[in-house]
């Protein structure tokens, strides 16, 4: 990608770019001085934006805007995964200098030191609640208070392993700490993707203003793990836990998970055994060294923790003690980022270090303290009220902004229960300039560093997640991602920063080589797979119904019935068009909702939305072309939908053009670029199994049936359009459109992918390459047996047997029966492979290999 701003950008141009809004009142503005003059770091960007113009920085944000919507890069991802929350960025980078930044750096490195030895204080000795320091309401009222986790056993010095700050300048441009993230702090896998994005749409100004890279950071990330498990084994498996597809930050874990190379479990994927902690995966069980997670402390075991969870690994807490396991950040650090630990911090650190607190805190007043809460009351107005207890429904409340009678009853609350509440004052968010609605603007800003722990003490990020409010209206940003515009830090290097050495991993050629993916996930491209097929038959199936109804020749009752109740067979909504003759004749409404509605299950918006979601579920497998395509099909579905917003429109067979080509264009990329590993085996898995279903469904509802020798030849007809082979039918058999031949070219021809024979085929190949995770038996497998019988049972068909018409019942029986049959068994099947790779209901002792009985 080129950009068009000239190579000398660091240079000012001629004509100086002022502020193109207002000084701000009582607050910091980023970018320009009291003057309106750019400050020294920012000229080179408001240089880059002064000759780009405004055709030329909107350009580049709906670039941007396109590149993180590609990436699947998403924030509080809703039920429906047709409608995604895209990550909002702005492409006007923050600015500081390296000056600056160092001075910041010492500050926020002294900080993680003390909440570290916060956190080993109150979990080991309690000297700062013996020596009342700290009072011990806080901690002891407080549910992050983890009694579990005292004297909890820990490989290194450092336990707090990760540390973020939220951060705001005072009018005179001072840094201020409002809050710190101890527990899963998040965003730093943002910060990263904003660096991505706002690099390639602004190329020339990232390379020559010399940013410092991230790339030592994350680095450091994956050696400081490394390091958590070296006394237990000199490869360690790590794993970073997650909530789930459904989690607010789900992309940032799974983005996170890839990019330091680990695999991203849930907490169905791991189970307690024999006191360790082991991965259900397709090999059996493979041992957990190193857990990164992603869930709050209380969630994360329900044996000791919330038995309500389920998004823990029941007994986790006991392996962590026993030192089996290594979770980080430690169980319980969620007590550190209570508020009210900020109004002590100043004394802490002074018992603690013996050392001056290098960043301010925010004023804060505990409102369990009486002459704190004197001062609280006397002074409500200019204070924010927050609970001490953080979680997802807990408010601040800004009080300069509330009515008489809101304030009154804000009293009462606090007066209620006053040890539930801390008071802070109030900062406005310094002003930063965004790009929004095609000219330059100002928002109130906030900062998020991050710290992660080394063998010095602590690595700071250089750079971070700043955050914007949407609108001038929020002149408060929220410290939750959620509701604010993120933007992407640079610290300018005083000179041309050197390429960080990276060190060889001492990774075992035989641990490189294994994918050793959870089951969950498998299972999740099993069944990608499957909705897939669903949904690519039933729109070949619609389109052909389509042109068949809307054709130039006559299309009878009798071939109506047979194709339309076929329609309601594939989908599986029934009763559908079975048995109603009024639907048959007019059957517009009960095709669009088979089309349109998702609340119809196996519907084909339904069917496309399973897939979708079964997409979310493993975002962190799916290569990027393969998420710019699933963009391009939700584009197509929302298309469909304006199309059929008043029912069936005029061209229905062309509204699902598009549908139809990206559901081959995912499975041609599959087909070409996936390696074949487990998940693309799993994949196609579900991919043959539903066809071979879905085909020998077609064949049993439409070609069983006797018809007259016109209505026959259109059914035939209409089956091999819908399945592609039409062209090869009548270059094969000329006009002779006997079901005989249908057959042959439906089931029996190896040369025709969309035969039935070549779909169990396939299969029986695939499953002799599946790991067995039972013991050995005698004979063959079961699910090796069906496949079997099932490729006996097509290869001995008689065809024209098949296609005679029995005199007892009028319809071809044989073929009724052996699809039956063949329907059967690969159901039987599907529910094998479930049980043994999926659920793993064969037992938990049959996972074991031998091989490993001894560590058990």
């Amino acid at each position: 990608m080129t950009d068009t701003v000239a190579p000398s950008i660091t240079a000012l141009s001629e004509a100086p770019f002022v502020a193109p809004y207002a000084a701000p009142n009582h607050a910091f503005d980023e970018a320009f001085e009291d003057n309106r003059q750019t400050r020294l770091p920012w000229q080179a960007v408001m240089t880059a934006v002064q000759q780009l113009g405004s055709e030329g920085m909107q350009d580049r944000h709906l670039r941007a805007q396109r590149i993180l919507r590609d990436d699947g890069a998403t924030y509080n991802l809703k039920s429906d995964p047709l409608s995604p929350n895209v990550w909002a960025l702005d492409i006007i980078p923050q600015v500081m200098s390296e000056s600056e930044w160092r001075g910041l750096e010492a500050s926020l490195q002294q900080r993680a030191k003390l909440f570290d030895l916060i956190y080993k204080d109150l979990y080991g000795e309690q000297r700062l609640l013996k020596e009342g320091i700290l009072p011990s309401e806080i901690v002891f009222s407080h549910p992050g208070f983890l009694r579990q986790c005292h004297n909890m056993h820990w490989p290194s010095e450092t336990m707090l392993t990760f540390h973020a700050v939220d951060l705001v300048r005072d009018q005179t441009g001072r840094y201020i700490a409002t809050g710190d993230r101890t527990q899963a702090p998040s965003g730093a896998g943002y910060a990263l993707e904003n660096r991505t994005v706002v690099s390639r749409v602004l190329p020339s100004l990232f390379r020559d203003s010399q940013t410092m890279r991230l790339s030592g950071f994350f680095q450091t990330v994956r050696e400081t793990i490394s390091r958590l498990a070296s006394h237990i084994t000199e490869a360690p498996r790590i794993v970073v836990l997650t909530p789930g597809a459904y989690s607010s930050t789900y992309f940032e874990q799974a983005y996170l998970a890839n990019h330091l190379g680990y695999p991203l479990v849930q907490g169905g994927d791991l189970t307690v055994r024999n006191g360790k902690v082991w991965m259900k995966s397709l090999n059996g069980l493979s041992r957990v060294d190193v857990i990164l997670r992603r869930v709050d402390d209380t969630l994360c075991d329900q044996a000791e923790l919330r038995s309500e969870s389920i998004l823990g690994v029941p007994g986790l807490l006991e392996v962590a003690r026993q030192g089996n396991v290594v979770v980080t950040n430690p169980l319980g650090s969620g007590l550190l980022e209570t508020p009210a630990l900020l109004a002590f911090l100043p004394a802490i650190s002074q018992f603690l270090m013996g050392e001056e607190l290098l960043l301010p805190s925010v004023d804060s007043y505990w409102c369990g303290n009486q002459e704190q809460l004197n001062y609280v009351l006397a002074n409500i107005r200019n204070l924010i009220i927050k609970p001490a207890v953080r979680n997802l429904q807990s408010k601040s409340i800004y009080c300069h902004q509330l009515s008489d009678k809101e304030l009154q009853r804000t009293i009462a609350k606090i007066k209620a229960n006053p040890v539930a509440y801390v008071a802070q004052g109030y900062i406005p968010g310094s002003l930063t300039p965004i790009w929004d609605n095609g000219q330059m603007c100002a928002r109130p800003g906030i900062l998020r560093t991050f710290s992660v722990a080394n063998e010095q003490g602590y690595c700071v990020m250089p750079g971070g997640l700043a955050r914007v409010a949407e609108s001038t209206n929020h002149l408060i940003v929220s410290k939750n991602l959620s509701g604010s515009r993120s933007k992407d830090l640079w610290i300018l290097s005083d000179s041309a920063e050197t390429d960080t050495d990276i060190p060889l991993d001492n990774l075992p050629i035989s641990q490189a080589h294994v994918a050793n993916l959870p089951s969950r996930v498998v299972e999740n491209l099993f069944w990608f797979g499957r909705y897939a097929e669903r949904a690519e038959m039933s729109l070949r199936l619609m389109r052909t119904i389509f042109k068949q109804l809307n054709g130039i020749d006559h299309f009878p009752t009798e071939s109506r019935e047979v194709l339309l109740g076929a329609m309601s067979e594939i989908t599986g909504s029934l009763p559908g068009f079975q048995d109603d003759p009024e639907l048959i004749e007019n059957p517009n409404d009960e095709l669009a909702a088979l089309v349109a509605n998702s609340q119809r299950v196996g519907s084909i918006k339904s069917n496309l939305q399973q897939m979708l979601a079964c997409a979310e579920q493993v975002k962190e497998m799916l290569s990027a072309d393969t998420r710019i395509i699933l963009n391009e099909l939700r584009d197509h579905i929302h298309s469909v939908d304006r199309a059929y917003v008043n029912g069936l429109p005029a061209v229905p067979e062309e509204s699902l053009d598009g549908l139809v080509t990206s559901l081959l264009a995912i499975s041609g990329l599959n087909h070409e670029s996936m390696l074949r590993g487990m998940d693309w085996m799993f994949q196609e898995i579900g991919r043959r199994t539903e066809r071979a279903l879905l085909t020998a469904n077609l064949l049993k509802h439409t070609l069983s049936r006797p018809l007259p020798s016109l209505q026959q030849q259109q059914i035939l007809e209409s089956v091999l359009l819908s399945v592609e082979a039409l062209i090869s039918f009548r270059r094969r058999y000329r006009t002779r459109a006997r079901v005989s031949y249908g057959l042959d070219l439906l089931m029996i021809d190896r040369t025709n992918p969309r035969s039935l024979i070549y779909q169990i085929e396939q299969l029986r190949k695939y499953l002799e390459e599946l790991p067995q995770t039972e013991q050995t038996s005698l004979g063959l497998s079961p699910d090796k047996r069906l496949i079997i019988k099932s490729l006996n049972d097509i290869q001995l068909a008689d065809l024209e047997g098949l296609s005679q018409i029995d005199e007892t019942t009028q319809t071809r029986q044989q073929l009724t029966e052996l699809m039956t049959q063949v329907i059967e068994q690969l159901e039987k099947l599907t529910t094998l492979i479930s049980d043994k790779y999926f659920d793993h209901t064969a037992g938990p002792q049959q996972l074991i290999k031998a091989k490993w009985k001894n560590n058990v």
